[in-house]
C-alpha cells in the first residue's frame, strides 16, 4: 500500500515538473489585456497609455469590458497583466495573481452599484 502512494506521488511530482509555468510580463508602467491562444500561449496587447498603478490598469481593463458588452460582445471575464502579475476581472472583483497556476487574490471588490473599490475601503451598512 506505502509503495503504490509513493509511486503515485512520484507520478504526480514528475508531471506537474513537466507542466510550463506561464508568467505575465514585467514591464513597468504597462497594462495589458492578456488573451488565452488554442496553443497554450498567451498574446498580449498594451491597453492605453502607461498606467501608474495596478488600480489604474484594472480600470481601463473594466471599461474595455463593458465597452465590448454594449457594442454586442458576450465576455464577461476578462484577464490582463500589469508589471508581473496576472489580473482576473470577475463577477465579484477583481483579482491578482504572479502566475495562471498560483493562487488568486483579491485586488478590488465591486461595491452594490458596480464600481471597484479597494476590500475594505467601503462603510459596512
Amino acid at each position: 500500500m506505502f509503495r503504490t502512494t509513493l509511486i503515485i506521488a512520484a507520478a504526480a511530482l514528475a508531471l506537474s515538473a513537466c507542466q510550463k509555468r506561464v508568467e505575465p510580463p514585467g514591464d513597468v508602467g504597462v497594462c495589458y489585456h492578456a488573451v488565452p491562444m488554442t496553443d497554450g500561449t498567451i498574446k498580449y496587447n498594451k491597453v492605453g497609455g502607461p498606467a501608474s498603478s495596478l488600480e489604474v490598469c484594472a480600470a481601463r481593463l473594466e471599461a474595455m469590458r463593458i465597452k465590448f458588452l454594449m457594442l454586442g460582445g458576450n465576455q464577461r471575464e476578462i484577464m490582463g497583466a500589469y508589471q508581473g502579475n496576472f489580473l482576473f476581472l470577475q463577477r465579484e472583483g477583481i483579482f491578482t495573481s504572479p502566475s495562471l497556476q498560483s493562487g488568486r487574490y483579491l485586488a478590488l471588490v465591486r461595491t452594490g452599484d458596480g464600481r471597484l473599490a479597494i476590500p475594505g475601503a467601503m462603510p459596512q451598512q
